[in-house]
């Protein structure tokens, strides 16, 4: 991931963004502007996997309870930051009306970003303080080289570990306790799938 300080200590902002390379993905953070290229195959595959396995039941209700708008790579303006999630989810209650616009401003309930060696200490040190800023209640760590989900839940401004998931373990946790999958699903040389 390329972080760029911009001329005479100014602060990034959306037309950076928006001037950024039509192939890479733009976030700002803390006033820096960071790009990096669409993500590899296997961020992708646990992307992409993890998407199909919430968003059918919690987006649409098919075998689940819905109330949720389940999205990916979401642009969030959180204050001056903007950031590009792999996944985000917002309860419908909080969240009725999908917005039809080019990015959300609302904070969503739920994130999840999937770790790579690009992106680690950015999801790790400067995204995960911005969420707990903006009060975001679930964050969830993906990481397929390590075959790993670890998930937090946000309680008095502190992230609290509530999950630590590998291989193929069963995947039922916060906020997504109404159903169960096999975390083994999101890696792409699982032998049990």
């Amino acid at each position: 991931m390329a972080s760029r300080a911009l001329k005479q200590g100014r602060r990034a902002n959306y037309q950076d963004v928006l001037d950024a390379p039509p192939n890479m993905v733009a976030e700002v953070l803390d006033g820096t502007l960071h790009t990096r290229p669409r993500p590899a195959s296997r961020h992708a595959w646990a992307s992409s996997g993890l998407g199909a396995r919430i968003s059918p039941p919690f987006n649409y209700g098919d075998g689940g309870p819905g109330g949720w708008w389940i999205v990916f790579e979401p642009e969030l303006h959180l204050g001056e930051d903007i950031l590009v999630p792999d996944l985000a989810g917002w309860r419908r209650e909080r969240m009725p009306e999908y917005p039809d616009a080019a990015w959300f401003g609302i904070a969503p309930d739920w994130v999840c970003e999937v770790l790579s060696p690009g992106t680690r200490k950015i999801d790790l040190f400067a995204k995960r303080p911005i969420y707990a800023r903006e009060g975001v209640a679930h964050l969830w760590f993906v990481d397929p080289l390590a075959r790993s989900l670890e998930a937090f839940e946000l309680r008095s401004g502190q992230w609290v570990l509530i999950a630590s998931l590998k291989d193929d373990d069963a995947v039922t946790v916060p906020p997504f306790t109404a159903i169960t999958f096999n975390l083994g699903d999101l890696w792409p040389d699982d032998p049990e799938r």
